[in-house]
């Protein structure tokens, strides 16, 4: 193993490790301030790290992948930042970098089912990109509306960062199948590796539909609604 894959796989799994711990601790406390912190972080180095070694590779997809990666955690951290109604350049660029993503994702997803090599017949790939293409559309909404305000904030900032754990614990189950033992890779693999991942966006839903029913994060006309902190 070359040390920029080393690399690559370390701030993987400190990213999986901090983003647990974020999910797990008290919401708005010191320790999910601090994992919160070191996931963002981690995150930002897998992807260029991920983007950097497909380049290396000569493989499109995974420079891609990187790139968006660092997209989706950069505007989640913007999103906890930005004060309730404020907006500006930031989310502009963001808005047409993720249009771009969006279509480059679909065209990698078209050639690589046109060419056979798609996985599970390019429902992943084609997933991805419409993902993109959502937060595109949503960034589009965010900048008309002169940003987002109370819940609609902290859904951003939470659903984008579940997103970029949901790719780091994605990319090393499923994504590094040689790794496992036999045994596994020869049980229902699908099953016990994809079971992580989608575990993942299973605390996205709850922690959205939490903070659509916890009148804590309902926008008031008075006082803006206190922001948890990253994670």
């Amino acid at each position: 193993m070359t040390p920029p894959v080393m690399f690559h796989a370390a701030a993987g799994v400190i990213g999986m490790l901090s983003g647990v711990t974020a999910l797990s601790a008290a919401k708005g406390g010191p320790l999910h301030r601090r994992a919160g912190t070191v996931f963002f972080l981690s995150m930002i180095l897998l992807g260029a790290s991920g983007a950097w070694l497909g380049y290396a590779k000569g493989e499109v997809g995974n420079i891609v992948a990187g790139v968006l990666t660092i997209y989706f955690l950069a505007t989640a951290w913007m999103a906890a930042k930005r004060g309730d109604g404020e907006t500006g350049w930031f989310e502009i660029g963001a808005c047409v970098f993720a249009a771009a993503g969006g279509a480059i994702a679909f065209f990698f997803a078209y050639v690589s089912v046109r060419d056979g090599s798609a996985l599970l017949g390019g429902i992943p790939a084609y997933g991805f990109a419409t993902v993109v293409a959502l937060c595109g559309l949503l960034d589009l909404s965010a900048i008309l509306r002169g940003g987002v305000s109370g819940q609609a904030r902290i859904a951003r900032h939470l659903w984008r960062m579940h997103l970029g754990l949901f790719i780091a614990v994605g990319s090393f189950f499923p994504g590094q199948l040689q790794l496992f033992p036999d045994y596994i890779r020869q049980i229902r693999p699908i099953i016990l590796l994809f079971t992580p991942p989608f575990l993942v966006l299973g605390l996205m839903i709850y922690w959205l539909v939490h903070i659509r029913i916890d009148g804590r994060f309902r926008t008031r006309r008075t006082t803006a609604p206190a922001l948890p902190a990253e994670g």
